[in-house]
């Protein structure tokens, strides 16, 4: 609020100034859509530039020096050529418009390249903060990244290449529906990540021709930037990683939020489907992990209670192992007293009891 006054202040001044002044001996209707016009772009101009970084306007100076210094020196060129005097004044301004304008641009897209740490430490606080991440095409497209924003655990300057959104225009622009709806979230998934506050969404046009797969440049890209690449592709994490690229995963945050689960605690699960091996069947829970039982292939379609024999964490995500009981050991350790496997409120845990087969002993006792 308080910057809005200054900037309501500062027009009014300018404004003032244009009246009073009377720039080219204009009338005050001209004077004053003169002003007006400069106050609103000087206001325009100032609230871009401060969504720049550090490096982009210090890039920026630097280069328009640059381009001034090349201004002059083309200017004594110049002067010293047979031409009238309107037109090599016209000649040196036009260069030194010219050559600003070429160094401005030049170096406010080259900024992010300067290493401040020369400066002996003046910018050191905030530019460490600031590390470049590089968003894959598959975590725009997920787009948990957003909320991930949102929470503050994901900030600073988030880099988008343009082969990424060449890549998602593409699948926006997809025959298929599916690809299609995918393509225009992941485009929508980047507007509401540039309208959080705390995070630069920047645009690369860096592009490697000699490299064909998107993969291959986000990994070249984030060596050259010193960037960590924000994905949750599981094959582009191992090839970050063997190329000495840190990443940041998706689904490793996701897993290391899943709730602990440690072998011989019991959940209760429904068991959704087969699994591979024999006997088992596959259940999930809310957050999507895998679970494999044992023993609980018949009772699929069914919600049963399992025990946890095993967890295996991986970068793909969190399986779980548990076991069903077979019903025999339920009977057999409720004739046990001292046996704890089949307590009578085990047997709960069973929808359809299956008919157990009589012992052996039995029919050897009625044959003879």
């Amino acid at each position: 609020m308080d910057l809005w006054i200054i900037r309501a202040l500062f027009f009014g001044a300018i404004i003032a100034s244009g009246i009073f002044v009377r720039p080219f001996g204009l009338d005050f209707y001209l004077s004053l859509a003169l002003s007006s016009a400069l106050g609103l772009f000087i206001i325009l101009a100032e609230n871009r530039i401060r969504k720049l970084s550090v490096k982009t306007l210090l890039g920026a100076a630097l280069g328009s020096l640059l381009g001034i210094i090349g201004a002059t020196l083309i200017s004594t060129i110049v002067g010293r050529m047979l031409l009238d005097e309107r037109t090599e004044n016209f000649a040196q301004a036009v260069v030194l418009i010219l050559m600003t304008y070429i160094g401005l641009i030049s170096g406010a897209n080259k900024g992010e390249y300067l290493d401040l740490s020369v400066l002996g430490g003046i910018f050191t606080e905030r530019t460490t903060r600031k590390a470049f991440k590089v968003l894959d095409t598959s975590v725009i497209i997920d787009g948990r990244v957003s909320d991930i924003c949102k929470t503050g655990f994901l900030e600073g300057t988030l880099v988008v290449p343009h082969f990424v959104l060449r890549e998602l225009q593409q699948i926006a622009d997809s025959a298929d529906s599916i690809k299609r709806n995918r393509g225009r979230r992941g485009l929508d998934i980047l507007e509401k990540v540039k309208s959080v506050p705390g995070i630069t969404v920047q645009i690369v046009e860096k592009d490697y021709p000699d490299v064909k797969e998107v993969d291959l440049k986000l990994i070249e890209l984030a060596k050259e930037m010193s960037a960590k690449i924000v994905t949750n592709d599981f094959n582009l994490n191992k090839v970050s990683q063997l190329r000495g690229v840190e990443v940041l995963n998706i689904n490793e945050l996701a897993n290391a939020l899943k709730p602990v689960v440690l072998p011989g605690e019991t959940m209760r699960v429904f068991v959704l489907k087969e699994g591979k091996e024999y006997n088992q069947g596959v259940a999930y829970l809310d957050d999507g992990t895998m679970v494999v039982v044992d023993n609980a292939r018949r009772m699929i379609g069914k919600t049963i209670q399992t025990q946890v024999t095993s967890v295996l964490q991986t970068t793909a995500g969190k399986m779980i192992f548990g076991r069903f009981p077979e019903e025999s050991e339920g009977y057999a350790a409720n004739s046990n007293s001292t046996g704890s496997a089949g307590r009578p409120q085990d047997r709960r845990i069973y929808e359809k009891p299956m008919p157990v087969e009589p012992p052996l002993e039995d029919e050897h006792v009625k044959g003879h």
